[in-house]
């Protein structure tokens, strides 16, 4: 009995050891009906402690193959801790001429991740982020969107 005791707390231990945390945030809100309104405004909160490092963050968008549009144009508001709030609008291209759909895919699902500070890595203080995403788009509501996110991934 004292053997199978030691082998299953070494393997515990090994197991235990090898796991690492976790260097993303993601977070994805279903789209209801897959017609994206512009009242449906989805809002993504989580919190930085680590400020050692730098961020990209990236906005996730799922639709179908029926989406209309090369691009989708939206307004991201960005309330930081000590109530700093920045409001950008983004576009956000997911299809060219030559290329088709610039997301994977499959079947008639494409998913992008598409990175919205191209300038580079973001330096974040600590504390608490508050992400608001609002279609612009032309049409209301915005037809074939299935889900939008965001993604934030530590640079190493």
């Amino acid at each position: 009995m004292s053997k199978r005791f030691f082998y299953i707390s070494l393997v515990s231990v090994f197991l235990l050891a090898s796991c690492d945390t976790i260097d993303v945030y993601e977070k994805n809100e279903a789209i209801p009906h897959q017609a994206w309104s512009s009242q449906f405004k989805p809002e993504f909160t989580f919190e930085i402690r680590d400020t050692s490092v730098r961020y990209n963050v990236y906005l996730v968008i799922r639709h179908t193959d029926a989406y209309r549009y090369k691009n989708l144009y939206l307004n991201m508001s960005i309330q930081a801790p000590g109530g700093i709030i920045k409001n950008h609008t983004v576009e956000l291209k997911l299809a060219t001429d030559d290329h088709g759909w610039l997301g994977s895919g499959m079947d008639d699902i494409f998913e992008h991740r598409v990175l919205v500070n191209t300038e580079g890595p973001e330096p974040l203080i600590a504390g608490t982020y508050h992400f608001t995403l609002e279609n612009i788009m032309r049409d209301d509501p915005l037809e074939h969107v299935m889900n939008i996110g965001i993604r934030l991934e530590k640079v190493k």
